[in-house]
């Protein structure tokens, strides 16, 4: 199972982005450029092209699916989006592939200080 994840790696920055803001909670396309900003304290942003191109591919590709909305928001117009089981094991192998990235970068730089 995990050699057929693999073939989603390494996951563009807007892809991870959107994975992680779905990670904690099913949010709005809005609601998940706002914590796409918030992660990445401002230096990331998501437009709306991008953001929904994206979610539109995560789809098809079985990683984001279409949630309820929250509660109180039933009548609103608004699309909510949540993380699939596939989709967070996706994200995991990502920050684990990531957490080598970096790991190895402390080494090497470390080595020519």
């Amino acid at each position: 199972m995990k050699a057929d994840l693999d073939r989603f790696l390494p996951l563009a920055p807007a892809t991870l982005h959107v994975l992680l803001a779905l990670a904690a909670e099913n949010l709005h396309g809005y609601g998940i450029m706002q914590e796409v900003q918030r992660q990445s304290d401002g230096r990331y942003k998501l437009g709306p092209g991008t953001l929904y191109d994206n979610l539109a591919r995560m789809m098809r590709d079985g990683l984001v699916d279409e949630a309820s909305p929250a509660r109180g928001e039933e009548e609103s117009r608004r699309k909510y989006y949540r993380l699939t089981a596939t989709g967070r094991r996706v994200l995991a192998l990502e920050v684990g592939r990531l957490e080598t990235v970096i790991r190895d970068a402390r080494l090497h730089l470390g080595a020519r200080a």
